[in-house]
């Protein structure tokens, strides 16, 4: 199914960068240049974006594919995320705590008084009416939870999963749910915090 595909390769692709490698840190140098740019108009980034996916994610009509959207943003977030760290920024225990709105809430748990700094981003990004839109918004986010001095984490394929969801029409709300469900639940700490100083 090619959402689990669109999980499968962003999870990969991250592993890779998390060697911390010269060659993964290279890329990742690349990846943050694409920020807010097009599939596809990077060509520094075809070998982590587009290397290894699969056939039916190719665009057509010369416009990228939503899989491809999904995995240029997340991948581009997440070497933005992980910019001066020494460990991963990427969770990958499928756990509301670290899913968007699940991190987004605890950028509150850690400041109350951002609150509504916090819940302005999140909101711009959930209700975002276009795809371009909403990555912008979750860029704020991001760069507020890589400021951080201990991680706050993001599940990664998931991220890319539900961008990928959210461009197919009549599906964004169902990801605007969760996302507010999921950012409620943790800042209310129905959801017990783990130690994310662990890695």
């Amino acid at each position: 199914m090619e959402e689990h595909a669109v999980q499968n390769f962003v999870r990969q692709k991250v592993e890779w960068l998390d060697r911390d490698t010269a060659q993964s840190r290279a890329m990742c140098a690349h990846l943050r240049r694409g920020i807010g740019k097009p599939p596809g108009d990077v060509p520094a980034l075809w070998e982590i974006t587009l290397a290894d996916a699969p056939g039916d994610w190719r665009s057509y009509r010369g416009e990228p594919s939503y899989a491809q959207y999904a995995v240029h943003t997340a991948l581009t977030l997440y070497a933005l995320h992980r910019q001066g760290k020494t460990q991963s920024m990427c969770a990958f225990e499928k756990t509301d705590g670290h899913s968007f709105g699940g991190a987004a809430a605890r950028l509150v748990r850690r400041d109350e008084n951002r609150l509504d700094a916090v819940k302005r981003r999140f909101n711009a990004a959930a209700t975002a009416a276009v795809f371009t839109e909403l990555a912008q918004h979750a860029r704020g986010l991001i760069q507020l939870m890589r400021a951080e001095s201990e991680p706050i984490r993001l599940d990664y394929p998931r991220f890319a999963l539900d961008l990928f969801v959210f461009q197919h029409p009549g599906r964004a709300d169902g990801i605007r749910l969760r996302w507010g469900e999921d950012f409620y639940r943790v800042l209310s700490g129905k959801e017990k915090e783990r130690d994310e100083g662990q890695s």
